[in-house]
């Protein structure tokens, strides 16, 4: 059975369109001129344009522009786009014109035609309430698009990534006072080097996720800027005087944010700095964790033909093939993710170099990457803190063994007995596979008790 259609038009003149279907021209033009990959619209930016269009019609209201009943008519309707329940009615792809047009536009036909539907009107009339002329009354796609960026990625981030940054500091805190007397050999370019807490070095973990997590913070405030009111080009064109203004009051009001209008909405229109630095912030995070990955990966290598100085929880069998082999998922996933996130941030680094005079276009493609590094590092970071590191335990016997086979306890005797003697025991120690007890009272360089009384791992700390 054939769908009914309906008949709308724009400024290029008549597209047919679903009967069912709350959208209008625009968006059906650029659902057909733009099949690119099923990249669509993150949901994120969907809700983050519900509370702009809602913002903005209270804003318009306020200033005498459009009445009453027409600005609560959009304000459900937006309800409706926040909730996500008219989220169908948004199926422009994530690649299509740079300044996020179609997707603003995509928009303003869908709150119109709700709209009039709740006004008991004809769908696709227009009328009493027009994509343009109400629902996008006072804006442009230049500042809206913009707008909605910011609001999506820092509402995002305050909603799933810092509680997951939270949740890590706290597990890594747990882990490092837990570790605090266990003594272990450290290692320096993957080689023996002097002893040091197992909890020192989870230290070092914590203090690179306390200093990323601050890092996003600050980056984050710049977010709070807003493009509205800006429209076009920034000179603000169309816009009322104090419209940013009041549009950041009842943003506010529904987001409990504190958004201002920006302070150059040339700047803020043209370019995307405060995205790009936030994106970094991100990618820095995303850097730190891979590098702790590595570490705990080799940590925990084995079980018997590697350091094994941790242990991992079994989560899964680790092989089709062999018996009882247990892998790192957890890491080797979040490892992965990692990897993704640099690559997100290239594009949006390339993102944000691009643009010319008075507009970036590159609006899609930088907060597609944003928001997908931003979901994915946190569901990474639950994902490994509530299956891997909560359930990590210790191997003392193999913490043990390394420590005092180790050559690099010789590092005690350099006071004492100088670096070239203790160089010649370290030496011996390995070219004769003997203790470097042994050697040193070989070469009759220490006594017995002198050894034992300054080789002692505990004072090496």
């Amino acid at each position: 059975m054939t769908n009914k259609k309906r008949t709308e038009s724009d400024s290029l003149g008549i597209k047919k369109i679903d009967s069912k279907r709350m959208w209008g021209a625009q968006t059906q033009r650029s659902l057909e001129n733009f099949k690119i990959s099923n990249d669509k619209m993150p949901k994120e930016i969907i809700i983050a344009l519900g509370k702009q269009k809602k913002a903005a019609a209270l804003a318009n209201q306020h200033l005498g522009l459009i009445n009453k009943n027409l600005s609560n008519a959009i304000v459900k309707a937006c309800d409706e786009v926040i909730n996500l329940n008219l989220l169908n009615e948004f199926p422009l792809s994530v690649w299509q014109t740079g300044s996020g047009t179609q997707t603003n536009m995509n928009a303003n036909e869908v709150i119109s035609n709700y709209a009039i539907k709740i006004l008991k009107g004809k769908i696709g009339s227009k009328s009493p309430i027009h994509p343009n002329d109400h629902v996008n009354l006072s804006q442009s796609s230049n500042d809206t698009f913009p707008t909605i960026m910011h609001i999506a990625a820092n509402e995002l981030t305050d909603k799933k990534l810092i509680p997951a940054i939270k949740n890590l500091i706290k597990e890594f805190k747990i882990k490092t006072k837990s570790y605090s007397k266990i003594i272990k050999i450290g290692r320096t370019h993957t080689q023996d080097a002097t002893p040091l807490r197992m909890g020192d070095e989870f230290s070092g973990y914590l203090h690179q996720i306390q200093n990323n997590y601050n890092r996003i913070v600050l980056a984050k405030r710049e977010l709070k800027y807003l493009a509205q009111g800006g429209t076009a080009v920034g000179s603000g064109i169309n816009a009322p005087k104090n419209f940013d203004k009041i549009f950041c009051k009842y943003l506010n009001k529904m987001t409990k944010n504190k958004y201002k209008p920006a302070i150059n909405k040339f700047e803020v229109i043209a370019n995307h700095d405060s995205l790009v630095n936030f994106s970094n912030s991100i990618n820095t995070l995303a850097i730190s964790l891979f590098k702790i990955l590595n570490d705990i990966r080799f940590l925990s290598s084995g079980p018997r033909s590697g350091l094994g100085e941790i242990n991992i929880p079994a989560n899964e069998p680790g092989s089709s093939i062999m018996p009882g082999k247990v892998n790192p998922t957890q890491i080797e996933a979040l490892s992965m993710v990692c990897c993704q996130i640099m690559g997100n941030n290239l594009a949006v680094t390339q993102g944000g170099a691009q643009g010319h005079f008075e507009l970036n276009a590159f609006k899609p493609l930088i907060i597609f990457n944003i928001i997908n590094s931003i979901n994915l590092l946190a569901d990474g970071i639950n994902s490994f803190n509530n299956n891997c590191l909560k359930d990590i335990t210790i191997n003392k016997e193999n913490i043990k063994k390394h420590l005092n086979n180790s050559l690099m306890l010789v590092t005690a005797l350099n006071k004492y007995i100088g670096y070239d003697s203790a160089a010649k025991i370290a030496k011996k120690a390995f070219n004769e596979n003997i203790t470097l007890k042994e050697a040193a009272i070989k070469l009759k360089l220490v006594t017995n008790e002198e050894f034992d009384k300054i080789v002692d791992p505990k004072k090496m700390i």
